[in-house]
């Protein structure tokens, strides 16, 4: 693992950062030996990171402190700090690279950045409904999708207008987000519920298909990277369900201790990494085998997880 001011090689796999929300600083896990490394200040309450366009920085976004941290993904050192930033909860880039979307979770609004390559700049703020928690675009770069945690919904909105185009209730605590390849079937995962709903977005408006049963407090998703099967965490069951997305179907349960939240899918496909929320542990999970290999000491409420070296998105 090489930190600080050496070089990093291609043979050297990249750190693995995890984001301590409640302590305001990153984790940094070396993937060979599962040791942390270091912590990086940032800002309060990190909660979720996303790979710049170009792929020379991740950037982790402090929610309560209104900021975006850029760390260099291959040496985990610090590049800058972009501040103005209200309330980044969660963010996603459009896949055109165009645009840079944020979820203001506590401020009720969804902000709409034009991305020039390097800084955001502010095009449109959409009021939403109570606490936009999730974010996802289509491959088009047409729609955003977001849940709303507290009104109970998911919400449409275009892109090139930048305006809601449509608002559709569903089960309790929707969180996070996930759509097909195909951009014709979103998941919804519903932290107040014991399962995911299935909704058809291939005509535009939402439509609810199925909901699947998988464990109480259905949060996040990772797709395991072979264009079929996606990881959903389920917080309070403290189980990870792992989902046949093209026949709709829970086909795999595998263990997540304490609070499964966000989770990473290594390059290889065989080790899915998943912060345990309340155990201030990163949980690294054998898939073939779906057997807890090991724990690593993290921070206070570890949230978002993330390496360089990960599976596909799909």
């Amino acid at each position: 693992m090489l930190l600080g001011g050496q070089i990093a090689n291609a043979q050297t796999p990249a750190p693995v950062f995890v984001l301590n929300s409640l302590d305001g600083n990153v984790s940094v896990v070396d993937p060979v030996t599962w040791t942390e490394k270091k912590r990086i200040p940032t800002g309060k309450e990190p909660h979720h990171l996303y790979l710049t366009p170009d792929e020379k920085s991740v950037i982790v976004a402090n929610a309560l402190s209104d900021s975006l941290t850029f760390i260099d993904p291959r040496t985990a050192e610090v590049q800058r700090t972009v501040t103005g930033i209200l309330d980044p909860y969660h963010l996603r880039f459009s896949p055109d690279m165009k645009w840079f979307v944020t979820a203001a979770n506590r401020l009720d609004h969804i902000d709409i950045y034009r991305w020039d390559g390097k800084n955001p700049t502010l095009v449109k703020r959409i009021a939403t409904g109570k606490t936009p928690s999730h974010l996802w675009i289509d491959s088009k770069s047409t729609t955003i999708w977001s849940t709303m945690q507290d009104s109970n919904e998911l919400v449409t909105i275009d892109l090139a207008t930048q305006t809601l185009k449509s608002r559709v209730p569903t089960g309790p605590m929707p969180a996070d987000v996930f759509v097909t390849p195909d951009d014709k079937t979103l998941l919804v995962g519903l932290t107040g519920g014991n399962g995911v709903e299935v909704y058809d977005v291939s005509a535009g408006t939402p439509r609810k298909v199925k909901t699947l049963t998988t464990g109480k407090g259905a949060h996040a998703f990772r797709a395991m990277g072979d264009r079929k099967h996606v990881f959903v965490s389920n917080r309070v069951a403290n189980s990870i369900s792992q989902i046949d997305y093209t026949t709709l179907q829970v086909v795999a349960t595998l263990p997540g201790p304490s609070g499964p939240d966000c989770m990473e899918v290594s390059k290889d496909g065989k080790t899915l990494l998943v912060a345990s929320r309340w155990a201030q542990k990163l949980s690294v999970i054998d898939i073939p085998s779906r057997k807890l290999v090991r724990q690593v000491n993290v921070g206070k409420s570890p949230h978002g997880v993330w390496t360089l070296d990960h599976a596909g998105r799909y």
